[in-house]
């Protein structure tokens, strides 16, 4: 059966459209449901300041009156601006095992981009490369990360059904803590080598005041380091004030490492935090009545670590730097009882931060996808 396809146009569809994910996989233990408010703030143009740049439609799909499917189409014109691109992203991508509903949600968005005079779909991913992105293609059987999208494997196999094909993959690992074998010595001698040669030295914040007097150089070193990486664009002075207050206000002082030169300025940045994973699956995607308490809890648990965002100045690559803050993040995750630790998405041909765990023994975890079609 066909499905009915409405654009959302107003806060209730919104809701309906934030909130049809928990509805869709309200059974399933794998599934890591966002926060109800976070999302409806992604989607309000009066809080979310990647508006400045970007229009988004949103489009629920209905069997008899009830949402059976979902997808954000994204306008991310300083993405096209950056890479001389007539691309349209699509993202949000959720939908019942049926292809009928799926087609049916993908060509909304393909007629959206053929109006706007577009060639290509590409997706999912969102406003920045700070909200989720990819698709999971391999992994289905593992617990994921809150920053990563949930799907079922049929997803997948619907996109290409349509014409999709992979534009690029990332990857995710996890690796164990080396308590038994502790770190390797020839690392630790390196570290000290590395230390002396580039000057830079990884600060211990005692503070959160401390911590986020360094949150405008660590956002200077996201846009640079990230500069070249497939579909970033620079932060305007909104969005750093709003991913501020989003993420680093939360972050534990002792799971953040940032490095610093002589000069005292921001060089480099390592995000990490306890999994938080299994509290978002208790809260249920509402931080009230008790959504609060399980993520507080889960902030104290001593499991799995979750690397979030890194990055280096350019004119720091390839001297090391990073391998001090993954020492330093070693040391916390061995000190603080910590079993694994787990990477978001790095691209599969970041060869560079793939090595700097090999002597750890990652195990691959899960594999995204970014997918494109022309049209």
């Amino acid at each position: 059966m066909k499905p009915e396809i409405k654009e959302v146009q107003n806060k209730k569809e919104l809701k309906t459209f934030v909130k049809f994910p928990l509805v869709l996989y309200k059974d399933d233990p794998l599934f890591v449901p966002q926060l109800i408010m976070d999302e409806l703030e992604q989607f309000n143009p009066k809080k979310n300041p990647a508006y400045e740049y970007c229009e988004a439609r949103l489009f629920l799909a209905y069997h008899d009156g009830c949402p059976v499917g979902r997808i954000a189409a994204v306008l991310n014109k300083a993405a096209n601006e950056k890479y001389n691109d007539q691309n349209l992203r699509f993202s949000w991508f959720d939908t019942i095992d049926d292809y009928d509903v799926a087609e049916a949600l993908f060509q909304k968005v393909e007629e959206w981009g053929r109006e706007l005079g577009l060639k290509t779909l590409t997706g999912p991913h969102g406003f920045s490369d700070l909200d989720q992105e990819a698709m999971l293609v391999e992994g289905f059987e593992t617990l994921s990360t809150i920053v990563g999208f949930y799907n079922r494997p049929y997803s997948p196999q619907f996109a290409e059904k349509f014409g999709f094909k992979k534009e690029i993959d990332y990857l995710e690992y996890l690796t164990p803590v080396p308590h038994e074998k502790g770190i390797p010595e020839k690392l630790l001698r390196l570290a000290e080598r590395i230390k002396e040669r580039s000057s830079v030295r990884i600060l211990e914040f005692k503070t959160k005041k401390e911590m986020m007097a360094r949150a405008e150089g660590v956002f200077t070193v996201i846009d640079e380091a990230f500069e070249e990486i497939y579909g970033t664009v620079p932060l305007t002075r909104r969005q750093i004030d709003y991913y501020v207050k989003k993420y680093m206000s939360f972050l534990d002082i002792n799971m953040i490492k940032v490095g610093v030169n002589e000069q005292d300025e921001v060089v480099c940045f390592m995000f990490t935090v306890p999994s938080l994973s299994k509290g978002f699956q208790k809260a249920k995607g509402k931080l009230l009545p008790f959504g609060w308490y399980y993520l507080l809890k889960a902030m104290k648990e001593r499991d799995i670590i979750d690397f979030y965002l890194a990055g280096v100045l350019k004119k720091y690559q390839g001297k090391g730097v990073d391998l001090l803050m993954v020492i330093e993040i070693v040391k916390m995750a061995m000190k603080e009882g910590f079993t694994a630790a787990e990477s978001n998405l790095e691209l599969e041909n970041n060869t560079k931060v793939q090595a700097l765990w090999k002597h750890f023994g990652p195990k691959k975890q899960r594999r995204r996808r970014i997918f494109k079609k022309e049209i």
